[in-house]
């Protein structure tokens, strides 16, 4: 496929070195800052447009990848969609449940497709664990824990993520949403049991560090996540739970360390578990995953890309929890 990317920064640059990968054909990208996009045109043999809107126009261009800021990411996709554009946005896809709306109401109109970058789903570790949780490897899904975060950068409560007009929230927001998404992936829907939104370290007006629980609808499962960028070094940890054992991923690869899954069999007198391991060392690869699935669903295959629905009650969650907490940033 030919796709335009709107943002060069981190993630866009991730984006287009997959479409690379792949073979796509990246034709055009945009930014706010001139500098980046040409440096991101050059690197990639494509286009620098001057505006999103010129982009848009362009015949060449079948679909959009949005890697923006959170202010503004919903209402490209609007606007990509709105002129006959498929569309992948980078999560939270918004800063709010009202952006999420907007997206899910236009998204259902029109034949456009609108998907949202939740390229957890697509590490291998995280995978295997779906087959086994669907296998019944760890018999009924009992609950999940989990926690995610990293320790920062000189200047990191200075960078837009810790602008709430940008930003729409901190760390839960920003990494915290993966959690509560692979919480519904994994084990359907969930709504708040209780939650809390505190800035402990950094200096900025947001939350470092963001604690839910979880309950689902008959009150069957639960789920107990934190989020945080005062981990100090680089963390993944998810924990699936069930009757008959479970199920652990750590690391993503990079600074996070490779990935891993553990894989606990419950023997029927208890005691110490059987355990499998199973490593994942080579690079990420999700983002190349994820593409595929995008294009798959263009062409009427359902795979697990988030939609849009997705990501609006992942934020429904978390802004319950800064309700809850009293942020002052909503």
């Amino acid at each position: 496929m030919r796709y335009g990317i709107i943002g060069c920064g981190l993630i866009g640059a991730k984006r287009a070195l997959a479409l690379k990968k792949r073979g796509d054909e990246l034709i055009g990208v945009c930014d706010l800052d001139p500098n980046k996009a040409t440096k991101t045109a050059e690197t990639f043999q494509a286009v620098a447009f001057p505006s999103p809107k010129a982009l848009f126009a362009s015949d060449k261009v079948e679909a959009v990848i949005i890697a923006t800021s959170n202010d503004v990411a919903s209402e490209l996709a609007l606007e990509a969609m709105s002129s006959g554009k498929h569309v992948l946005i980078e999560k939270p896809a918004g800063r709010n449940p009202t952006d999420l709306g907007k997206l899910v109401a236009l998204a259902k109109k029109t034949k456009t497709i609108c998907r949202i970058g939740f390229n957890h789903r697509f590490h291998p570790g995280l995978q295997l664990a779906k087959v086994f949780l669907e296998s019944s490897a760890i018999g009924d899904l009992l609950y999940f824990r989990a926690r995610y975060g990293h320790g920062g950068r000189k200047g990191y409560d200075r960078e837009w993520r810790a602008d709430p007009k940008r930003g729409g929230g901190g760390e839960l927001l920003d990494q915290g949403i993966h959690l509560v998404d692979l919480c519904r992936w994994f084990g359907g829907e969930f709504a708040l049991e209780f939650g809390s939104a505190r800035t402990l370290f950094w200096d900025m007006p947001v939350e470092d560090n963001g604690f839910l629980f979880l309950r689902s609808p008959n009150g069957e499962r639960s789920a107990w996540l934190h989020a945080s960028c005062t981990e100090w070094k680089n963390t993944f940890d998810f924990e699936i739970f069930g009757n008959k054992g479970k199920i652990q991923i750590t690391g993503l690869g990079g600074s996070y360390g490779k990935e891993t899954v553990y894989l606990y069999k419950r023997q029927p007198e208890s005691g110490p578990p059987d355990l499998e391991k199973f490593d994942f060392p080579e690079e990420d690869l999700s983002w190349e995953k994820e593409l595929e699935a995008f294009q798959g669903e263009i062409n009427g295959k359902k795979t697990d890309l988030g939609r849009p629905e997705d990501a609006l009650r992942a934020i429904e969650i978390i802004y319950d929890c800064y309700r809850e907490s009293g942020a002052t940033w909503i």
